[in-house]
């Protein structure tokens, strides 16, 4: 036994020392200290799905062959190869390791094996992918398994006819990605960034794994509590079911069973949870949820997953005022706008545990909420939301932006569209997109708000479009456009205003049925030597040069906000929480290593926002 330990452990090691030589990042930029801790023989190894979690999995992080070729005549899986590339980061980050442009004429193309064990193969494989930006083919053995069009939804193939015998499989894809010469979802993503547009982001960029499943299967559930009826309704989506199956669900508080049901021939069951113990960013409790399938008596699946007891509404205050309620009571929603761009990995953290750091310093800073801002982060970033206690504002990824106006204030501008016209091939990017992200992203708790555009950025068919989209989710409050155009069509009403707080007026916007929001203000700007993406031309909406000048005015803004919610602001959302490429208006640089204002003072200002 000490023999093979001896064995296995050195063979790790050389799999380590190979990759390594493999593999550098890309050097000439700043980075955080995370990309040293990167292991390119096992990069983000951490099970990627916490809604949805299964013991057969494997892990297809790492080196993978690539080439960029034109576009035309490049649908043939190459015969040679560039060079490695470490997934899941973007061919253009540093961390990928090669650090290249890609661009609207030309593909990606990726190649690597896997070794898959007989028992691996028992039942179905499926081939999971977080994220691919944008449009992506998928062969395995030189089979096409699959296409997906869409840059920030999880997607999977079942591969199991492409399967040849042995153990050794080949996994090839190809990525297309016209970045802003589409009309597709993209957010800050543009080919020459500058300002508040950054590096574009093509191809794998989120966790790519194999999945091993019975013939029947638990594909998915839809999670949604009502702490009114103290009930949790969960449907679930099963595979291949046969006559007589049943499926168990059971939720869970630890070890004690809370409550379960036994499905026989429906797909929905409604757990009654009495005396709910209620999720919120002061006590963030999360429940067990396990659900199974059984076939005469006998388990043929089973997942796990979690859920939170906890309501997103409206409610009228003894001031004929709406305000955003959680639970039924109004607590003040204050927080960063949170871009979730990284210097060494662009959209993908360069580990699990700095993809956390993010959040947990937002809530230790004081902040009690987070808008995520035009980008979809993985499964494991809303984990940890629920897990803290973060509350999320999610919005939809811009696209397709331009041929419109923007009117930052109601009845200013006659005359012009306020809706985009978009194509009929544009809408139904959008609306498929948007779609599958709601869906994916249904069962975290900690999204209390959907918002379907920022600004003006592609915004059309707005009452359409928000009206679809509290059908897709009556639980939670949608905020038609953050700091756009308004038709009175959400449960928001939302304005930007920089650098100083205001708020949309009551006697103009109170009378409706909608929260007082401001979407973004601040962006308060501090360079920090030595911690920016580039030495010269950095840019705030307004700059300091010292942390003690920026914190007295930020303080001055927070003393602001306290009149605001007087007056019946129900939420606020300064800019932001780390510095992006050339802007430097973060509480954090970059990199992460420095904070711009002292913890403590911050912390105290904070805490009396929410008095």
């Amino acid at each position: 036994m000490r023999h093979f330990c001896f064995v296995f452990l050195l063979g790790l090691i050389c799999k380590a020392t190979f990759a390594q030589a493999q593999w550098q990042p890309v050097p000439g930029r700043i980075s955080t200290e995370w990309s040293a801790k990167v292991d390119p023989a096992n990069p983000l190894p951490e099970y990627p799905r916490p809604q949805l979690t299964r013991k057969s999995w494997m892990n297809l992080n790492g080196l993978w062959q690539y080439s960029i070729l034109p576009k035309a005549g490049a649908d043939a899986i190459p015969a040679q190869f560039s060079g490695n590339i470490l997934v899941p980061f973007a061919v253009e980050s540093s961390l990928s390791g090669v650090g290249k442009r890609v661009g609207s004429d030309n593909v990606l193309w990726y190649k690597r094996s896997a070794n898959l064990a007989s028992s691996f193969r028992k039942g179905k494989v499926l081939l999971h992918f977080g994220a691919v930006d944008w449009e992506c083919e998928v062969y395995v053995n030189g089979t096409k398994v699959g296409a997906h069009q869409g840059g920030y939804d999880p997607f999977s193939f079942d591969i199991s006819s492409a399967l040849k015998k042995g153990v050794k499989q080949e996994i090839a894809v190809k990525v297309w990605d016209p970045s802003d010469d589409g009309p597709q979802p993209r957010g800050k993503q543009v080919k020459k960034p500058e300002g508040i547009w950054y590096t574009s982001v093509t191809g794998i960029w989120q966790t790519v794994w194999l999945e091993n499943v019975p013939e029947t299967y638990i594909v998915s559930t839809k999670q949604t509590p009502d702490i009114d009826r103290q009930t949790l309704t969960v449907e679930v989506k099963a595979e291949n079911l046969q006559p007589g199956d049943e499926i168990i669900v059971s939720a869970w508080d630890n070890q004690q069973q809370v409550a379960t049901q036994t499905l026989k021939g429906e797909t929905t069951a409604t757990l009654s949870v009495s005396n709910p113990h209620l999720w919120s960013p002061a006590d963030p409790f999360l429940y067990d949820l396990k659900v199974s399938v059984s076939r005469k008596g006998k388990s043929i699946d089973e997942a796990g997953s979690y859920f939170g007891m906890r309501k997103s509404s409206l409610g009228k205050g003894t001031d004929g005022i709406y305000r955003m309620l959680l639970n039924n009571k109004f607590v003040f929603q204050y927080g960063p706008l949170d871009q979730g761009w990284w210097p060494d990995g662009l959209y993908t953290a360069p580990t699990d545990e700095a993809l956390k750091f993010d959040i947990a310093k937002t809530k230790e800073i004081g902040f009690n909420m987070i808008r995520k801002h035009v980008k979809v982060e993985p499964a494991r970033w809303y984990y940890y939301c629920d897990k803290l206690g973060v509350l999320v504002w999610q919005d939809m990824p811009s696209g397709d932006m331009g041929g419109n106006s923007w009117d930052m204030r109601p009845g200013q501008i006659t005359g012009r569209k306020l809706d985009k016209d978009r194509t009929p091939e544009s809408e139904t990017i959008y609306r498929k997109e948007w779609k599958a992200i709601i869906d994916a992203r249904y069962n975290f708790p900690s999204i209390v708000a959907w918002v379907p555009f920022n600004e003006a950025w592609g915004q059309f068919k707005t009452k359409e479009i928000t009206q679809w989209t509290m059908e897709m989710d009556p639980t939670r409050l949608v905020n038609e456009a953050s700091g756009g155009n308004f038709f009175y069509a959400g449960n928001i009403i939302d304005i930007h205003h920089y650098p100083d707080p205001e708020m949309p007026a009551p006697d103009v916007f109170g009378v409706k049925e909608q929260a007082l929001v401001l979407g973004e203000f601040g962006g308060l700007g501090l360079p920090v030597e030595g911690h920016t993406w580039q030495d010269t031309k950095n840019w705030g909406y307004q700059s300091f040069k010292n942390s003690d000048d920026l914190f007295k005015k930020y303080a001055e803004f927070i003393d602001r906000l306290h009149g605001l919610i007087g007056k019946g602001l129900s939420a606020a959302v300064y800019t932001q929480t780390t510095d992006v490429e050339v802007e430097t208006n973060g509480f954090f640089t970059y990199d992460r290593k420095v904070l711009k204002m002292p913890l403590e003072k911050v912390q105290e200002v904070h805490r009396e926002l929410y008095k």
